[in-house]
């Protein structure tokens, strides 16, 4: 759930939501002269030449809900288990969850935000509903972190993101772009985690990710591989198109992909889903994937689609047997 004051900019001030430890929130304003606006998710603070800092509009937290096995109708709304900041490395909010089973528990990652690190969190749950903060296991701007639901080899995997301010230009006789890329890493315990150092899934040229790519849905076991689910974002405008990917990976050797599709997108933007939701739009082009299940003969494909809505879409198991 993302939250934002209803009336951001007033008497020349721009106005937004902080927790302060250790259970309260206050809502924080700055001169608008300050600041650049032009992104509607996040704002740019012109004072700091040396480095880019920003706040955001919206303010996150958790909401889980419980739906029928399609995923089509919702059957309970926990408004008694929601989860918000409990550290102050979560000042700005809890986004981006991403739950695994693993054995018979539940993990789930988040992305925390704060002035101190924008950082991958850990929670615990042993039903699935009641979650335990477990603490950061991602340092700052390694995020979009998704888990492998079984160890592989004695080893637990995972898919990470880490995004950076400094990139190097890649050689012009190869098809990779320089930027963000998705890495695979590795860990004995869930907690400790090193990279795998051969280079995983980057961004390529002549395809439809352009500018930058992350993990979306924890991999899936299917008799192809782990098949995961990503995004990729087309530069465009001030925000990008957002649309979902995939690989298959080798289900013993995960650092092998054994397909990678990039050109031609699982998923995108559905105007006709959100039209209901007109006067409220304030991005377009944009779906964002977090979560797949196998139901009977499909896969049911959980998504965010511009910000506002839960997306759910049902793809026969031979999508991904066609198009490898």
């Amino acid at each position: 759930m993302a939250e934002a004051i209803r009336e951001p900019i007033k008497e020349g001030r721009f106005r937004f939501i902080r927790w302060s430890a250790p259970d309260h929130y206050v809502v924080e304003e700055h001169p608008t002269y300050q600041l650049d606006t032009s992104d509607p998710r996040k704002f740019r603070f012109l004072e700091y030449e040396h480095i880019r800092v920003f706040g955001l509009t919206s303010f996150s937290w958790l909401l889980p809900v419980e739906l029928s096995p399609d995923g089509l109708t919702v059957l309970k709304i926990h408004y008694d288990k929601i989860i918000e900041p409990a550290a102050s490395y979560q000042e700005y909010g809890i986004e981006d969850p991403r739950i695994t089973k693993i054995g018979p528990d539940y993990y789930m990652t988040t992305c925390s935000v704060s002035s101190e690190r924008h950082s991958t969190t850990l929670y615990h749950s042993h039903d699935g509903l009641n979650y335990t903060l477990k603490g950061i296991i991602m340092d700052h701007q390694n995020k979009d972190m998704v888990l492998f639901p079984q160890k592989i080899n004695g080893t637990y995997y995972a898919l990470t993101r880490p995004l950076g301010e400094l990139y190097f230009t890649t050689g012009s006789e190869g098809d990779i772009l320089p930027g963000p890329s998705i890495n695979l890493s590795e860990s004995p315990d869930l907690y400790h985690w090193k990279p795998v150092e051969n280079v995983f899934i980057p961004a390529r040229r002549d395809t439809l990710i352009s500018y930058k790519l992350g993990g979306g849905a924890p991999p899936l076991a299917t008799d192809q591989g782990w098949l995961c689910l990503f995004h990729g974002v087309e530069k465009h405008g001030t925000v990008g198109k957002y649309r979902t990917f995939y690989a298959i990976l080798d289900r013993h050797h995960p650092e092998k992909i054994m397909t990678l599709n990039d050109t031609s997108p699982v998923l995108e933007a559905d105007p006709s889903l959100t039209a209901f939701l007109s006067d409220w739009i304030y991005l377009t082009d944009v779906v964002f994937t977090t979560g797949v299940e196998e139901n009977e003969d499909r896969l049911i494909v959980a998504s965010g689609e511009l910000d506002l809505a839960c997306r759910m879409t049902h793809l026969d198991r031979s999508f991904f047997e066609k198009t490898c």
